[in-house]
């Protein structure tokens, strides 16, 4: 299983455009896994400006062993605007992160952030259809999640940001691509809800405080987390302490992964299966 890799005439590309990328971990999953199952694809970090994006992604995709884009900060926004075809979950985070281009070749867009998290909680038994999820944060991660969320089924969604104007914008996305969806904002209040998500940056740094009230938590809630600087963050160790069952953040990262394959075509794998070639620094 496996082979000795090297790069030949029949490689194919995966373009990860980001700037800077020296914080760029997808490398460091996506091609030990490759080399492992013997698929002749790398992935390639382009530290690409802002100024230059636009052109660049037309011109990346003109390659005709290009398989795909990886698409992360600062370019996220931007690339919609640039699609030619772009899922719902893209128009309600709105925001992309995966390119490729089909048989006519149009670009075609797709957000997997959310989808990342979603497929975590479902591996771990948590029934996302029907159920209410407070989601705080709605940034870029807090819309990626809320739109997966909705792209699954929820029955509820309470929204809260620092700055309430994103907070409402989301709604809105939600209300015109979603309509049977419930969708409030402006409460941080866990109780009622099934499900809850930190998707803020609180709990990266010491003395953080927690996203929201952990005492009004039941014992039911499922709660995750995106923030990966550790594993469990003071907000995960309050709510397990309270009897919840949590997703840690670096979840999210090794979860959306066998979806991005799927999108561009390679075969799917588990995160399990990827945790165990992945070559990531003892601290990330």
């Amino acid at each position: 299983m496996g082979r000795t890799f090297c790069i030949d005439g029949h490689t194919e590309l995966i373009a990860h455009i980001g700037h800077p990328t020296h914080a760029f971990k997808a490398p460091l999953i996506y091609n030990p896994h490759f080399e492992a199952q013997g698929i002749n694809a790398v992935v390639v970090p382009m530290a690409c400006r802002a100024e230059d994006f636009p052109g660049f992604l037309r011109a990346v995709f003109a390659l005709d062993n290009v398989r795909g884009a990886l698409i992360t900060m600062p370019h996220k926004v931007r690339t919609v605007g640039l699609l030619d075809d772009a899922s719902p979950a893209v128009h309600v985070a709105g925001a992309c992160n995966a390119v490729r281009r089909d048989a006519n070749g149009r670009l075609v867009g797709e957000q997997f952030d959310g989808a990342g998290f979603v497929r975590g909680v479902q591996r771990k038994g948590f029934e996302v259809r029907g159920c209410t999820a407070l989601v705080v944060g709605a940034g870029g991660v807090g819309c990626a999640i809320a739109a997966s969320l909705a792209g699954a089924g929820v029955g509820a969604l309470r929204l809260i940001d620092e700055n309430a104007a994103l907070a409402e914008q989301l709604r809105e996305r939600l209300a015109l691509h979603h309509p049977a969806i419930e969708v409030s904002t402006g409460s941080r209040d866990p109780r009622g809800c099934d499900l809850v998500v930190n998707a803020t940056p609180l709990g990266m740094n010491d003395g953080d405080p927690l996203p929201f009230d952990v005492s009004l938590l039941s014992a039911s809630t499922f709660v995750g987390e995106v923030v990966m600087r550790r594993e469990v963050t003071p907000l995960l160790a309050a709510a397990q302490a309270r009897g919840c069952r949590v997703q840690v953040g670096t979840d999210m990262l090794f979860e959306q992964i066998p979806a991005y394959l799927e999108f561009f075509g390679f075969p799917s794998t588990t995160p399990q299966a990827l945790r165990a070639t992945a070559r990531l620094p003892a601290d990330g």
